[in-house]
């Protein structure tokens, strides 16, 4: 997905926002710095503008920091899902918070190439652990509004992505999304609401 196409792709299929009301538990991991917070506060900011032409401006992104420990944040969009945000300094215990998960979003700086392979690295982690395996995944690749942003197709290339998809139990999406500037991110909450539907 290029910057400015809002859709999020699920091996090539289109996906479309469902209705009900359920709860679900979602994962948010990366690295410390790839814009978590600031994305679940942007998931916030969208909802509004969801229930209309899901067009309009966010304004300026407000302030966060480095997540120490866990947030859990209530995303209500026709259904309640709870994202449960962990800090990049936590990875070590990320596995203490994998019960009852029933999808995961794993951000990369698109912008930042020498902190992919660290994050090539945990992300093999987490679609190994078995509490993750029928876990659905939505890997976001963000900061593709800053000029040095790595491509989808690069950045798959480099963590030979299609080669992790092939040999995951998981179903995995990926995505290219701005946090700051919003670019993708009706994408990101329509996936959410169809994967917690899908796994009620």
């Amino acid at each position: 997905m290029r910057a400015g196409d809002g859709r999020a792709l699920r091996r090539g299929a289109e996906l479309r926002v469902p209705g009900g009301v359920k709860d679900g538990m979602c994962l948010l991991l990366g690295a410390t710095g790839v814009g978590k917070t600031l994305l679940v506060k942007r998931l916030q900011d969208i909802l509004p503008l969801s229930s209309g032409d899901g067009k309009g401006d966010l304004g300026e992104p407000p302030p966060t920091r480095p997540t120490v420990g866990t947030n859990l944040t209530d995303i209500v969009a026709q259904r309640k899902i709870t994202i449960r945000e962990l800090g990049g300094c936590m990875g070590p215990i990320w596995s203490s918070y994998y019960g009852n998960c029933r999808s995961l979003l794993f951000m990369m700086d698109a912008s930042n190439p020498t902190q992919l392979s660290a994050s090539c690295v945990q992300l093999l982690g987490l679609l190994s652990a078995e509490q993750l395996a029928e876990a659905s995944v939505l890997i976001l690749f963000n900061k593709i509004d800053l000029p040095c942003y790595m491509s989808t197709e690069e950045m798959k290339s480099l963590i030979r992505l299609p080669d992790i998809i092939a040999c995951a139990k998981q179903d995995i999406t990926t995505a290219e999304i701005s946090a700051r500037k919003g670019t993708g991110l009706a994408g990101v909450l329509g996936w959410l609401q169809a994967t917690h539907r899908r796994n009620d």
